[in-house]
């Protein structure tokens, strides 16, 4: 039984890692459509802070010893990381064009506050931490889930203030009031 959640640990490893790789693909933002592009380097400490956090975590990961409470709680992971995905590509479909894997405006960028953007202002972040989180809890260790969780937690709230600059320089007074009736990652709460 262990082989088979360790082989789908990995399996789930490999769909987001294919889905990320797809974005940056594909949603990368053009230097001849980008109107306005200040990424200040979020993008990069994501992805270094993810490597090190799946490197670190898993090597620190506790896969020896084994009991039906770690099953329940690697069961409840791969649930959050098929829920994180869901949630990111739904927030990235409803972007539409406006999505871009860098922190860019387009000229056809339009500020969004429907969909999943009417609770959160950040619900592809909300999706990537929720993933993060699924994937800390499958390695089986309380340090590899800090060792994963507090790195990427923190380049993702860089690249929220990074991102929200550009919007408030974008859409000021409408980002302002959008911002003062929404949360910027958990609705109701933060």
């Amino acid at each position: 039984m262990r082989i088979n959640i360790i082989q789908l640990i990995i399996f789930m490893s490999f769909v987001f890692a294919f889905s990320e790789f797809l974005l940056m693909l594909v949603k990368h933002s053009r230097i001849k459509t980008a109107k306005t592009r200040k990424d200040k380097g979020s993008m990069i400490l994501i992805w270094v802070m993810i490597t090190f956090g799946f490197t670190a975590g898993f090597f620190l990961a506790k896969y020896d010893s084994w009991k039906s409470i770690n099953s329940l709680i690697t069961a409840f992971g791969l649930l959050l990381i098929l829920l994180g995905i869901i949630i990111r590509w739904i927030a990235i479909v409803q972007l539409g064009k406006s999505f871009t894997v860098d922190v860019a405006i387009t000229d056809s960028a339009r500020l969004k506050t429907d969909g999943l953007f009417r609770r959160v202002r950040h619900p592809s972040y909300l999706g990537l931490l929720i993933i993060i989180i699924g994937f800390s809890a499958t390695m089986n260790s309380l340090i590899s889930f800090f060792v994963f969780f507090i790195p990427v937690t923190l380049a993702v709230l860089y690249r929220i203030r990074v991102e929200e600059e550009v919007l408030f320089q974008e859409f000021g007074d409408s980002y302002r009031e959008y911002k003062s009736k929404t949360k910027k990652l958990i609705p109701g709460v933060y």
